[in-house]
């Protein structure tokens, strides 16, 4: 039987070399693991890694293309692939992958939801983004400088993404499939002490998946 091929958000691929048969082998199936490289929303490389268990025996991947194998005794064994291994094996199964997410960062006048001249001007490529992906989910997430107390800058990181929120359904996108969330002054971009205005702080990352 040709193998079963599965595709993972987590970056995997694998491979249950038996997955098809209607008749159960002797011993258990061969599985194959392997962990692809991954890249965060701005485009750096996200670190990932992945447990793989067999019994006792247990391998971590935690390298881009090492593979987990597990024979028909349930061994496993860890090894490293290539770039042409990975294309030529499995071809087919990287042209159906769902495309990387994409964000856009958007900033704010001082204590508001309105957008900066430059972000507004950012708005027709966020449309067309949302646009491509026709049925696609939207995570808007709003975040503020350190200005103010917690609770003020939790409820305005949230209005913040809520206006986006606003805009999107307001050009047709289903409000059901887009999700807005405020982390307030906890993940600034660029750390500062408190009570420090910083306008690329005052933002928010809308990712479109």
């Amino acid at each position: 039987m040709r193998p079963l091929f599965a595709w993972l958000s987590l970056g995997l691929l694998v491979t249950l070399g038996s997955g098809c048969s209607m008749i159960k082998p002797a011993g258990e199936p061969k599985l194959r693991v392997v962990l692809l490289p991954q890249n965060a929303p701005d485009g750096q490389p996200r670190a990932t890694a992945v447990e793989v268990k067999s019994g006792s025996a247990v391998l971590v991947l935690g390298k881009p293309f090492a593979v987990a194998e597990r024979n028909d005794a349930g061994q496993l064994t860890e090894r490293t692939a290539t770039i042409d291994e990975i294309q030529a094996r499995y071809a087919a199964v990287l042209k159906i992958q769902p495309p990387s997410p994409e964000t856009l960062v958007l900033r704010f006048f001082p204590g508001t939801s309105k957008l900066t001249p430059e972000s507004e001007a950012e708005l027709p490529k966020l449309i067309e983004m949302a646009r491509a992906r026709a049925g696609g989910e939207i995570l808007v997430v709003g975040h503020t400088d350190r200005q103010g107390t917690v609770e003020a800058n939790d409820a305005l990181s949230l209005k913040r993404a809520q206006a986006i929120v606003d805009l999107l359904t307001g050009q047709g996108f289903a409000r059901d499939l887009i999700t807005a969330r405020g982390r307030g002054e906890r993940e600034p971009l660029v750390p500062t002490a408190d009570e420090v205005v910083e306008p690329r702080n005052r933002r928010a990352e809308v990712i479109v998946r």
